[in-house]
């Protein structure tokens, strides 16, 4: 144990806000409606750059999740990095949980931030949301790109995979209480094994599991009651960009994802790379994502 009272992991996040807004994004608190505020990066300088939503997954908010990201996407386009609610500063006082609404939120949000048309990029948990958003809101979301997620949990692919990787439940997976329950997680979610120290694994656990009662709340919201859950009829077109070593939603699962959405969809899979590849191979997952904003979602002359 560190001992000194201080926590590192909040110590770096004013020097990381300081190298994103170099990047070009800046933090902005929307009220999108009375009792619902949401939190989002949004781009220092307006402009006629497409528009581009980077939406995260589960374990922590949403600039952590994507900073390696933020700063060569905003060469090309207006990045939006939202925190979905009960993650960040985003909070409501709506008692609904489901990702439905977790979309409409976000479509508000946007809509208030003026963006009216926007490829979208969601990892994980975020990328149920943007699935929703794409089905709900055809005409704000032009083409999407999803990472280590599925169109909805069904109870059937969440026991599955629950007890594949040796848990009862989603909240012992992804709500750890311990440094031990939080390196399993990350241990599952990465390709390689890293190593930190405990007071490290302690900090991240203080500054990016808060809200737990909620965020419980949304896990279970997150189980469709059916073996199979509705495929939408999506007309964007799709890139499913995969770590090859992913542990929580491997290549079977992306497989029949891939086979149940029809033309419209693409699929890369990054060679050494596991649930959280835009982190561990982010100079590879970023080429990927831009090669197929540029075919599918761009103004002329965009560099890669």
């Amino acid at each position: 144990m560190c001992g000194c009272g201080v926590n590192f992991v909040e110590l770096q996040m004013p020097l990381l806000e300081m190298i994103l807004k170099w990047g070009g994004v800046e933090p902005k608190l929307v009220e999108i409606e009375e009792g619902t505020t949401m939190s989002c990066w949004v781009p220092i300088e307006s402009g006629t750059k497409p528009a581009l939503v980077l939406v995260h997954g589960f374990a922590a908010e949403g600039v952590i999740q994507w900073q390696f990201q933020i700063g060569k996407l905003s060469k090309d386009y207006s990045v939006y990095v939202p925190d979905l609610l009960f993650f960040g500063k985003s909070t409501t006082v709506s008692q609904q949980r489901s990702e439905t609404f977790q979309a409409e939120c976000l479509m508000k949000l946007l809509k208030k931030l003026k963006v009216e048309k926007c490829a979208m990029v969601g990892f994980s948990y975020g990328g149920m949301v943007v699935f929703k958003m794409a089905e709900m809101y055809p005409e704000l979301v032009t083409c999407l790109v999803i990472t280590g997620s599925v169109i909805a949990m069904t109870d059937s692919i969440g026991q599955a995979t629950l007890n594949r990787l040796g848990f009862s439940r989603s909240s012992e997976l992804l709500l750890p209480t311990t440094v031990k329950g939080l390196k399993a997680l990350f241990c599952l979610a990465c390709y390689k094994k890293l190593w930190f120290p405990d007071f490290l694994f302690r900090d991240f656990l203080e500054v990016m599991f808060n809200n737990r009662e909620e965020r419980g709340e949304l896990l279970d919201a997150l189980i469709e009651c059916s073996q199979e859950a509705q495929v939408p009829s999506l007309n964007q077109k799709i890139l499913l960009l995969w770590g090859n070593n992913d542990e929580i939603f491997n290549l079977e699962v992306a497989n029949q994802m891939r086979e149940k959405l029809g033309e419209n969809i693409e699929f890369v899979g990054i060679e050494k790379a596991g649930h959280l590849v835009h982190m561990e191979r982010p100079c590879v997952y970023t080429r990927h994502l831009l090669e197929f904003l540029r075919k599918n979602y761009s103004n002329e002359n965009l560099s890669i």
